[in-house]
Formats: C-alpha cells, sequence, structure tokens
C-alpha cells in the first residue's frame, strides 16, 4: 500500500486520476472518512474525523491511497507532496476556497505540517517528498511509480518553505 499525501491544492487528486489512467490501483480516502466524521468545524469549514478509528479501521490493500490523512495509514511507503505556499494560494484561490482556509493551509505547507506528521510515523526509507510546484502531473507521477518499484531512493527534509511564513504568527 503506498500514500501518497499532502495539503490541499499540492496535486494529490490530479496525479491520483493520472495513477488510474495507467490502470493502477488508487483509493480517494475522501470516500472513505464519512463514518467516522465527528463533526463539521463550521469556523474552518473542515469535517473534524476521529482519523485513529478510521486507521484502525481501514483494510490493507494493494495499489496507492490517496488523500490528506494518507499519512495516517500503515502505508508501506508514503509520498508527501509539496507546493510553494505562493503558488498553492492561487490554485485555492481558484477552487474557491475562503480566505481564511487558504491562510491555513497556506502556514500548514510553509511550517512542513503534514511532512512532520509524516516524518514521526515513518520510517525514513518509506518517505518520499516531491515539489509539485513545476512539475506537471505525468511528470510527478513517473516519480512515484519508481519510488513505489524501488527504482529512486527515498528522499525528504530538503524543502524549505519557511520564507513564506506570516511574519505576525
Amino acid at each position: 500500500m503506498i500514500g501518497i499525501t499532502g495539503t490541499p491544492g499540492t496535486g494529490k487528486s490530479a496525479v491520483a486520476d493520472e495513477l488510474r489512467r495507467r490502470g493502477l490501483p488508487v483509493t480517494d480516502l475522501k470516500t472513505t472518512v464519512s463514518p467516522y466524521i465527528v463533526e463539521h468545524d463550521s469556523v474552518r469549514d473542515a469535517d473534524e474525523v476521529d482519523v485513529d478509528a478510521w486507521a484502525d479501521a481501514f483494510p490493507y490493500q494493494d495499489g496507492y491511497v490517496e488523500g490528506a490523512i494518507a499519512h495516517f495509514l500503515a502505508c508501506d511507503k508514503i509520498i508527501v507532496l509539496r507546493c510553494r505556499p505562493d503558488v498553492l494560494k492561487d490554485r485555492l484561490s481558484r477552487r474557491g476556497y475562503s480566505a481564511g482556509k487558504i491562510a491555513e493551509n497556506c502556514q500548514a505547507e510553509a511550517l512542513d505540517v503534514i511532512l512532520s506528521e509524516t516524518a514521526d510515523m515513518f520510517a525514513s526509507e518509506q518517505v518520499y517528498e516531491i515539489d509539485t510546484t513545476n512539475r506537471d502531473v505525468i511528470s510527478v507521477a513517473d516519480l512515484i511509480v519508481s519510488f513505489a518499484a524501488d527504482e529512486i531512493p527515498a528522499s525528504f527534509g530538503t524543502i524549505d518553505w519557511s520564507e513564506f511564513l506570516d511574519p505576525m504568527l
């Protein structure tokens, strides 16, 4: 089971679509969480999921699992998609995200929130970080498939978006 995770807007869904186009099995994790939604946080406009219960109940499967919480699953390998926060802001704006939601996601990306959570849960040889800022979907999918097949080594911790942090934090 290969996980694909990242902040919203980093390219997870687009890459998952490309992997499916190639005939690879990919599970969209958004379709699996509804029984584990505890409440909807209207301030953050986000569902609060009991991630521990969800992860405990999630069945191991061959193929790829894609979603912002994939790193909470017992994956064999995990890919963290990253995007420079100014580009991420533009992507989320085009999706109609609220200003508050855009700021929250851009700050999370600049702070390496998902990468940090992933690094806490996986051995270094299981994690591969990809900067999607200037890469097309096909090249990102190629990197993912290569990492899954042990053709390229694990690598993470080299992307630094801290210059994009809000100075008021």
